[in-house]
């Protein structure tokens, strides 16, 4: 008789590392529909411990015998359970450097959970816009945090949202004067990535290069919501701009506004699209939001003026 057959995301969180962490999972059924979510925290832990439970507590909440496709971005948890274990406890539970396995305990109570279930394990880029990965780090950011799911700030995926939703990222080193964005363009399904680092002033001017550069991409006049970490970004386009414009582009003070060039570039864009500045604080960021940030800091060694599209 055939198993049951289940597709099973898990994602873990912690922050800092090691420190409160979280995990989370989605299980879903056959027909697409969620069968189930779960969380939980613990207080001094580690990231890879937070992946490994998500793992081992999703199976464990199945009571029956399943067929289950378990899905993790954690390259950790697939290739410790598909590869490494075996050499693992051929060595006695010790590495290839004869060293103590770390998280042994985990290890060892996945190895038996498995025998119950026929698992395939397959591996998803995190916060790659993957709808259930994004879930469960959800379910796990919240459970870190204290939270209830249904306050995890990502909802159990329903009806594409017609709106364009722009993640944007920067870095800046003032003693240099040089610095790097990147943006993260979500519609529906559909990613696109951009990217570069270039000679600038201040770190506003790479807010405002970075919105700028993900507006011009766009192929669609629809409603757009941009997340940044910059109130003046934020504070500038929704609040100053029409008063810099009304005044020749100076401020209440009759100075010249900074960026100017930048501000009427941004103004164009804005005067085109529907676009909505949300400021999200570097404690609390989303996924994406950090993502955009990471890829900011792996551009800022380009020579200036490089751009980079994806």
């Amino acid at each position: 008789m055939s198993l049951p057959d289940v597709t099973m995301y898990t994602d873990g969180a912690c922050s800092p590392n090691p420190g409160k962490g979280g995990w989370g999972v989605v299980v879903i059924e056959q027909q697409g529909m969620v069968q189930r979510e779960m969380s939980g925290c613990e207080r001094n832990t580690t990231n890879n411990r937070m992946e490994l439970t998500a793992a081992l507590r999703g199976l464990q909440g199945l009571k029956e015998p399943h067929q289950v496709t378990l899905i993790t971005d954690s390259t950790y948890v697939k290739n410790g359970i598909t590869r490494w274990i075996h050499g693992w406890k051929r060595r006695g539970w010790l590495t290839a450097d004869k060293q103590p396995v770390k998280n042994r305990d985990l290890w060892e109570e996945l190895g038996q959970e498995i025998l119950r279930h026929q698992v395939t394990w397959k591996w998803v880029k995190g916060h790659a816009l993957d709808q259930w990965n994004e879930r469960a780090d959800a379910l796990a950011v919240a459970a870190r945090k204290g939270l209830p799911p249904e306050n995890s700030g990502v909802p159990v995926p329903g009806p594409q949202e017609n709106r364009i939703k722009i993640f944007s990222g920067i870095t800046y080193a003032p003693s240099r004067r040089k610095g790097s964005w990147a943006v993260i363009l979500s519609y529906q399904q559909h990613v696109k990535v951009l990217g570069g680092a270039a000679e600038g002033s201040s770190a506003n001017q790479f807010h405002l290069m970075a919105a700028i550069a993900g507006l011009s991409a766009l192929k669609r006049e629809l409603p757009v919501t941009l997340y940044t970490t910059s109130g003046y970004l934020r504070d500038g386009l929704h609040r100053w701009l029409v008063g810099w414009q009304q005044r020749g582009r100076t401020t209440r003070e009759g100075k010249p506004v900074s960026n100017r060039k930048l501000w009427r570039q941004l103004a164009a864009f804005a005067g085109r699209y529907r676009v909505e500045v949300r400021v999200v604080s570097r404690k609390n960021g989303f996924c994406l939001l950090q993502e955009a940030k990471e890829l900011a800091r792996e551009w800022r060694l380009l020579p200036p003026g490089d751009g980079i599209k994806g």
